[in-house]
């Protein structure tokens, strides 16, 4: 009976230290079945394209290491993302990369919990990016893990370990960016062929540039045509009627696909290319090529002349314009308008002229393409006075001022002008207005005068020489006694008070009647120069 109910005891024991193991076994699971699912997203980036056509390349090795690494934990709740982050043919010696921005706009929206990347220079080579990086993680509580370098980020002996591995990976770059730039330069001259955009006129065959037969006959229409046109906005409208563009390239990036018509930039960067006499070019200077011309010298000074005077008259144009509105005036097709003046009976004229009509496309412009400048400045300039409420003797130079920091844009459409401010609830001011079929876009009526002398016009000019002629002899000793004499308000004395300093042409012509049909009471600016010589240019005189 001892016996047997020794052996009962230990088989019991047995049992009870078998269900406990049994119990262990089965708490990781109950564990891991209650656990949080920590989500983990893959990076993987590889730095060239070179091996990236095979079925298996460098970013599928990383990321199935990566992978493995995560089920490995995945008694700790590790899931892997769906989403792939991968940057082919990307530099880790800055953030400029598409895979790398969306992984940072999910862990902003907070779908990301862990970042596991094959090793660390995948993420970057750069300890600057790598502390932006680090704060954005530490800012949103991030992880990051890299499956073949083992460090603790959370001690400052991880943190030491981590800088010094990246302070390395930046070395290993920084050096092979110069091997790289130093292979370049002594390729480049020798004459050789190191990659790049091909030119139009060109084919890349085996590192090597090759004409293209085709092309290179277009290459030289081009420049025909711009020694015989001298001008660049007729050589793009008459390239357009030849329908010539871009050269078209094999890219997955639309806007490198080239084929679409030729703009100034382009063609100018075209015109003035020595790739085209047979040379490369590397750090300022130009060496003769292993590549054959497709031009010869003498055609190619004669467009370096054309550009170079062209280039002289546009510098002096522009620096000598005093726009107010450059930058801001469009027409009403979304094209920015350019100042620009000519020079009539020794008089300069400015005007705004729509990009697309100064690029040769006519079609392309807005209703109203050219726009007298200091008519339409003049105009903004009352338009903002009036809407701030400020005074009419407020000085010029402070008007304009707010004209630069208030306007957001201006839009010209054929019976009306658009002035949007740049405020937050954006608020639009509309100007009636009407061009002018006969003299071009111009601030005009609808109506003319043949002729004969506008009433209105009369009567406020020789009011204003009386007014101004009592308060020199001190019968009012204010505008705002005349006002309360005539029973008119204290801002239309004033505006009528300015006819009074007309130049004496202009109130000779009015009287007349031999002022131009858009000089009417409601349509002369409300703020003139003092000069008789810009208020004649003004109202077109």
């Amino acid at each position: 009976m001892a016996r047997s109910s020794l052996g009962c005891g230990r088989q019991a024991k047995k049992q009870a230290r078998r269900s406990r193991q049994k119990g262990l076994e089965r708490e990781p699971a109950v564990a891991a079945s209650n656990m949080k699912p920590v989500r983990c997203a893959i990076y993987t980036r590889k730095s060239t394209e070179h091996g990236l056509e095979l079925e298996f390349n460098s970013l599928d090795a990383q990321r199935e290491a990566c992978e493995a690494y995560i089920k490995s934990q995945a008694s700790q709740g590790w899931r892997v993302l769906p989403q792939p982050y991968d940057d082919p043919a990307f530099s880790g010696g800055n953030l400029d990369r598409p895979a790398l921005k969306q992984l940072l706009a999910d862990i902003e929206a907070g779908l990301i919990d862990v970042i596991v990347v094959y090793k660390i220079d995948r993420l970057t080579r750069s300890l600057a990016d790598f502390a932006k990086l680090v704060e954005t993680f530490d800012r949103k509580s991030i992880s990051f893990v890299a499956v073949t370098q083992q460090f603790n980020t959370t001690s400052s002996m991880g943190r030491l370990t981590l800088n010094v591995l990246l302070s390395f990976a930046q070395f290993e770059r920084e050096l092979a960016s110069e091997r790289v730039r130093d292979k370049v330069a002594a390729s480049r001259r020798k004459g050789k062929w190191t990659g790049g955009t091909v030119p139009l006129g060109y084919e890349a065959k085996e590192k090597k540039l090759v004409i293209n037969l085709k092309e290179a006959e277009t290459v030289r229409t081009i420049f025909r045509q711009y020694i015989a046109l001298k001008s660049f906005s007729r050589l793009v409208q008459n390239l357009d009627q030849r329908g010539i563009v871009t050269k078209r390239r094999d890219t997955k990036v639309p806007k490198f696909r080239g084929g679409i018509p030729f703009t100034y930039g382009p063609l100018a960067h075209l015109l003035k290319n020595r790739v085209y006499l047979g040379e490369v070019h590397h750090d300022g200077k130009w060496y003769p090529a292993e590549h054959k011309s497709i031009l010869d010298q003498k055609s190619f000074d004669q467009v370096q002349t054309l550009l170079a005077e062209n280039r002289v008259t546009t510098q002096t144009r522009r620096s000598t314009s005093g726009a107010l509105l450059t930058g801001k005036i469009l027409d009403d097709r979304g094209n920015r308008m350019s100042p620009s003046f000519t020079v009539k009976n020794g008089i300069r004229y400015r005007f705004y002229i729509s990009r697309a009509l100064m690029r040769g496309r006519k079609t392309q412009a807005g209703s109203v393409a050219r726009i007298p400048a200091q008519a339409i400045e003049n105009l903004v300039i009352t338009a903002i006075r009036e809407h701030l409420a400020l005074d009419v003797q407020t000085p010029d130079d402070q008007l304009r001022h707010l004209v630069v920091d208030s306007v957001a844009d201006v839009v010209v459409h054929p019976k009306k002008i658009m002035i949007r401010l740049q405020s937050d609830n954006a608020q639009t001011i509309e100007i009636p207005w009407q061009a002018s079929v006969k003299n071009g876009p111009a601030l005009a009526p609808s109506s003319n005068y043949a002729d004969q002398p506008d009433p209105k016009l009369l009567q406020a000019i020789v009011r204003a020489h009386a007014w101004l002629r009592d308060l020199k002899l001190g019968k009012f000793d204010s505008v705002e006694a005349i006002a309360t004499s005539v029973k008119l308000h204290p801002k239309v004395v004033r505006q009528e008070l300015r006819y009074a300093f007309l130049a004496p042409s202009i109130t000779e012509a009015i009287l007349t009647g031999d002022q131009p049909p858009t000089i009417t009471l409601a349509r002369i600016p409300k703020t003139l120069p003092l000069a008789w010589s810009g208020q004649c240019r003004t109202l077109g005189f």
